[in-house]
C-alpha cells in the first residue's frame, strides 16, 4: 500500500509545481489564475469607460500579434513592470509583483498566447529603422513622448509615465502590430485610452512612427 500512496503524493507534488503533465497552455493559463485579470477571447469586449476601468489587466486576445515570442517567454519567467503607473491608475506607482511561471508552464503559456492573433495585423509591413520623420512626430508633432517613456540621447530615459513604457519596445512589440494599432485603434481599444491619430496622421506618417518605435532596442555593447 505504501508505494501506491507515495506515487500519488509524488504526482500531486509534481502537479502543484509545474501544472498537470500534458496540460495545454490554455489550461495552465486558467489554472494559474491568469484569466482572472486577462481575457483571451476576442474581439474586444469594452463598450464603455466603466468596462475599461473594471479590467484588472490588459486584454490578451491578440497577444500573438502584439508581442515577440522570445520577449514574452522571458517575461513570463521573470516579469518586470511595463507600465510606470499601476494599471488603470494615474496616481499610483506600479508596485510590480506580477506572478511568475516556471518550467514547462512558461513554454506552454507562451505557445498559447502566441496563438492568439488578430487579422487586422498584416505581417511584413514594418521594418525597424532609425527614422527622423518618425522621431519628429513621436517627440514634437503629436507628441507620443508626453505619455510614453523611451531611451533618449545617450540612453537617458525620457518621456511621460501615464502610458506603457516604450523603452526597448522593439524587443517587446511586433512592429506590424504597432502600425495596425495606430491605423485601427478601435479594433484593439474600442474605448479610447490614448489619442486616436486616424485623420491626424497619414498612413505614411504612421508607418514612420511604427518604424521609429520598432527601432527602440538596447544598444549593442562594444567588444
Amino acid at each position: 500500500m505504501r508505494p501506491i500512496v507515495t506515487t500519488i503524493l509524488g504526482a500531486a507534488l509534481l502537479f502543484g509545481a509545474s501544472g498537470a503533465a500534458g496540460a495545454t497552455g490554455g489550461e495552465v493559463f486558467e489554472a494559474k489564475g491568469c484569466g482572472e485579470c486577462h481575457y483571451t477571447q476576442g474581439p474586444a469586449r469594452e463598450k464603455t469607460i466603466a468596462d475599461q476601468l473594471a479590467k484588472k489587466g490588459p486584454e490578451l486576445w491578440y497577444a500573438g500579434s502584439k508581442f515577440q515570442k522570445a520577449w514574452l517567454s522571458a517575461w513570463l519567467a521573470d516579469p518586470k513592470p511595463i507600465r510606470p503607473m499601476a494599471f488603470n491608475d494615474l496616481t499610483t506607482v506600479n508596485p510590480g509583483g506580477h506572478p511568475k511561471l516556471s518550467g514547462g508552464d512558461v513554454a506552454a503559456v507562451t505557445g498559447f498566447l502566441m496563438g492568439l492573433t488578430s487579422d487586422a495585423v498584416k505581417s511584413g509591413k514594418v521594418k525597424p529603422k532609425k527614422n527622423p520623420k518618425g522621431r519628429q512626430i513621436f517627440i514634437k508633432k503629436m507628441p507620443c513622448s508626453g505619455c510614453h517613456q523611451y531611451a533618449g540621447r545617450k540612453g537617458k530615459i525620457a518621456g511621460g509615465r501615464s502610458g506603457p513604457s516604450l523603452v526597448n519596445a522593439g524587443v517587446r512589440l511586433n512592429p506590424d502590430w504597432i502600425l495596425a494599432y495606430l491605423q485601427q485603434p478601435k479594433v484593439f481599444k474600442p474605448v479610447k485610452m490614448m489619442p486616436v491619430f486616424v485623420g491626424l496622421l497619414s498612413d505614411k506618417d504612421m508607418l514612420n512612427v511604427a518604424r521609429y518605435v520598432a527601432n527602440f532596442k538596447p544598444k549593442k555593447k562594444r567588444k
